[in-house]
């Protein structure tokens, strides 16, 4: 083990770290029990982002990756781990099938959406059928866009930095009302500081919404405003999509007004009425008017809906990586509080009980840098705040409401 070996190699080793640290103390101890070489405790010099890319080049010969780590009162450390990863080129036929299926799979949904013909697709079915396909087909097209740009912004700002990332791995989802369950890519090897991870992180949602935006404006432009009905007959349905603060402003923009329009108050003031009915969805808005979804716009909504899942802070989630390239190991301490506001709004849409219990396994594990030391820059940091800003935006606390039966 290393601790046996000649004090001439631990005195190497010492001497590279040396150069990038003021070291006041070294601990060395077997990797199998603790996981590292040795600890240096200290202070490293000068600008921290280049000195770990200076001490992870001298140590790289040695087959030893260095971790930057803050240790007790903030002081510094660096622990030398044994090996070095080296990342195995990915198998791109799995990306490739899943993304077929995936495309057929969205546009089976797209063409539910938009076919408005009889429920029994007997012959006189083929009109409504052969019109529904060109609405699936526009679906197909604006959804996979989203996803491929939200996706793609991971890759390239992954590959920009370095970083070795797998292709996107898309999940169809068949006879389910979007055709997917989104799509996601994975790190071959850990970040290599909290500047690169806010960077991969942020970059999904930011790109997916340069064109999940423009996709709902477009959607909205072709959707059309109808009545609602004042109530609902025995055996039929009306679902209701839930508003994020983004969508109606959108709306707003598109329509001049925000919907769904309530054909009353119900004896609250309308400031009271949009944030009840934004956080409950109550009260129904039957009787008022409401926009009809053209399948362009559906396929915008489903963006947003995706973006705010993703910017859930939590985990390895898009928002875990910003919050935790924010603010550290600090980031883990938000993790029961947001739990306890996905189960107060489990009172109101109970699928936000079934997100918390997801996260209750998967929500704890960051993606932790190798170099927890380097902070962010004042750009980065104004980034992160922005991409916090957009989860309130385009979170959706109702997501979606089936009314009758």
């Amino acid at each position: 083990m290393f601790g046996d070996a000649p004090f001439s190699q631990q005195e190497i080793l010492t001497s590279l770290v040396a150069r990038v640290m003021r070291v006041e103390s070294v601990t060395w101890d077997d990797p199998q029990r603790q996981g590292w070489l040795a600890r240096f405790r200290g202070e490293v010099l000068g600008d921290t982002e280049a000195a770990y890319s200076r001490l992870e080049a001298a140590l790289r010969p040695h087959d030893i990756t260095p971790l930057f780590r803050f240790g007790r009162k903030s002081r510094h450390e660096v622990l030398l781990v044994p090996g070095v990863l080296r990342p195995q080129p990915s198998r791109t036929v799995w990306n490739a099938v899943l993304f077929v299926l995936t495309v057929l799979s969205v546009f089976a949904a797209g063409v539910s959406y938009a076919y408005q013909g009889p429920a029994d697709f007997g012959p006189g079915a083929l009109p409504a059928l052969r019109k529904a396909l060109g609405g699936g087909l526009a679906f197909t097209v604006s959804l996979m866009a989203i996803l491929l740009f939200h996706e793609f912004g991971h890759y390239l700002a992954a590959r920009r930095h370095g970083t070795a990332v797998t292709l996107p791995y898309f999940l169809p989802f068949p006879f389910s009302l979007f055709g997917t369950l989104g799509a996601f890519i994975s790190l071959k090897a850990p970040p290599r500081n909290r500047r690169v991870l806010l960077d991969i992180g942020i970059a999904g949602p930011l790109a997916g919404m340069v064109v999940a935006v423009p996709v709902m404006l477009l959607g909205l432009s072709l959707s059309h405003v109808e009545a609602l009905p004042t109530w609902m007959p025995r055996g039929s349905s009306l679902m209701l999509e839930g508003n994020s603060v983004l969508y109606l402003l959108a709306k707003l923009a598109v329509f001049g007004k925000l919907l769904p329009a309530p054909a009353h108050y119900g004896g609250l003031s309308p400031l009271a009425y949009w944030l009840k009915f934004f956080f409950t969805g109550r009260p129904l808005p039957l009787g008022g008017q409401d926009v009809m979804l053209h399948p362009v716009a559906w396929a915008g909504w489903a963006g947003f809906l995706v973006t705010a899942l993703n910017l859930i802070p939590l985990g390895t989630l898009d928002g875990g990586h910003v919050l935790y390239a924010w603010l550290g190991d600090k980031a883990r301490r938000i993790f029961w509080p947001f739990m306890g506001a996905l189960l107060l709004f489990g009172l109101v849409w109970e699928g936000w009980w079934l997100w918390a219990f997801l996260l209750l396994f998967l929500g704890r594990r960051y993606a932790e840098p190798l170099d927890q030391i380097t902070p962010l820059d004042g750009r980065r940091k104004a980034i992160a705040v922005l991409g916090m800003v957009l989860l309130v935006l385009v979170f959706t606390p109702v997501p979606l409401q089936m009314v009758g039966f």
